[in-house]
């Protein structure tokens, strides 16, 4: 993954959705070309791009057709099937990133083992595999804690909070009596993302931290700057460029911590190997944002400028919330509609970041 992309070449997206949507418009901008694959013949990232793939991840003569139209691979989701990548790479087509931050990402037992091994903390957590493991989990670890599923879980899906002792029997079953893992509680302050950037020559710029606040396990604001000190803000940055080293990681990540204040403590909460949610200020509030610096990264060209010139705030609009598109916007708002026709409550259909003047 030496070798600098050309104006002209062919950027293989895997995944459809609003993140693949936003790399194609920026692959566009840099005088590149995107092909999206997915199943879902509705995925709106086909909307911005005239070279598709529709088909299943496993279908191996559609991959090797799509192999044959891209210059290089990446993917805007990482549970990207791992059959998927490695037969991407067995096609000789370079996948940025790679497949070791797939599997980490896609287990969260491996994911916080590996986070922990690259020196950066963790919350406490133990593999749970039956009841039993669940049980022993907990005497070890303590409640209140949180089970989650080891695969699949997002915004809230896959987990379930224990309180107390009687919230033990039955919780594991509850989660389909799938491998999980039992992560104990955190009591943080406020939450903080890092979306950091590294390139195939290892070098690595990162975006000011984001301060994020969730409603139902799913991201609503994510503001800039972060009530958080410059002493904290750089251990962030700090853990984010320790993680992606130990990956050899090449394209944008994103890095979510819990932060306590009594004792300026960060503790990594999950990764996310692609351009994050939280990352969507970028658009506005910088020159390049996360979408260009992931291009401009698997492409193999210069990292750009991550600073930015505003203040922001990102919110997500969710389910009907995506009506505000067509109102009244105030000054230095910028909407961004995903192109899902579909409301449905919950479901992210666009953002809306509003600047003001950079007040650190």
């Amino acid at each position: 993954m030496n070798n600098m992309l050309q104006p002209g070449a062919t950027i293989g997206i895997l995944g459809g959705g609003q993140l693949g949507r936003m790399l194609a418009l920026a692959a566009h901008k840099l005088g590149l070309k995107a092909h999206i694959y997915c199943p879902d013949p509705q995925s709106p990232a086909f909307e911005v791009t005239p070279h598709k793939t529709v088909a299943d991840y496993e279908d191996e003569v559609a991959l090797k057709n799509f192999a044959e139209a891209v210059d290089l691979v990446t993917y805007e989701f990482e549970n990207v099937p791992a059959a998927t990548a490695q037969k991407i790479l067995e096609l000789n087509v370079p996948l940025a990133p790679g497949t070791k931050a797939l599997a980490t990402a896609q287990d969260r037992l491996t994911e916080k083992s590996f986070i922990e091994q690259a020196g950066v903390p963790v919350a406490p957590f133990a593999n749970v595999e039956s009841q039993g493991d669940l049980e022993e989990a907990v005497q070890t670890i303590g409640l209140p804690a949180v089970l989650k599923t080891r695969r699949f879980g997002y915004d809230g899906k896959g987990q379930l909070f224990l309180h107390k002792p009687e919230d033990v029997p039955g919780a594991f079953k509850a989660l389909g009596e799938n491998p999980c893992v039992l992560e104990g509680f955190v009591a943080f302050d406020r939450e903080i993302s890092v979306i950091i950037a590294r390139s195939a020559n290892g070098d690595i710029t990162a975006y000011d931290p984001a301060e994020n606040v969730h409603q139902n396990a799913i991201l609503h604001t994510s503001t800039v700057p972060a009530n958080i000190s410059d002493h904290v803000a750089q251990q962030a940055v700090d853990a984010a460029s320790k993680i992606a080293t130990s990956l050899n990681y090449v394209g944008v990540m994103g890095v979510e911590f819990f932060v306590s204040d009594d004792n300026a403590q960060l503790v990594v909460n999950e990764i996310a190997p692609r351009v994050h949610n939280s990352g969507h200020w970028t658009e506005a509030a910088c020159v390049i944002s996360q979408f260009e610096q992931h291009i401009r990264a698997i492409a193999n060209w210069p990292l750009g400028d991550t600073s930015r010139h505003s203040n922001v705030v990102m919110t997500n609009l969710l389910g009907e919330n995506i009506a505000k598109v067509t109102q009244p916007v105030s000054p230095g708002a910028m909407v961004h509609h995903y192109g899902k026709y579909e409301v449905r409550p919950g479901r992210k259909l666009g953002h809306i970041n509003q600047i003001s003047p950079k007040i650190d």
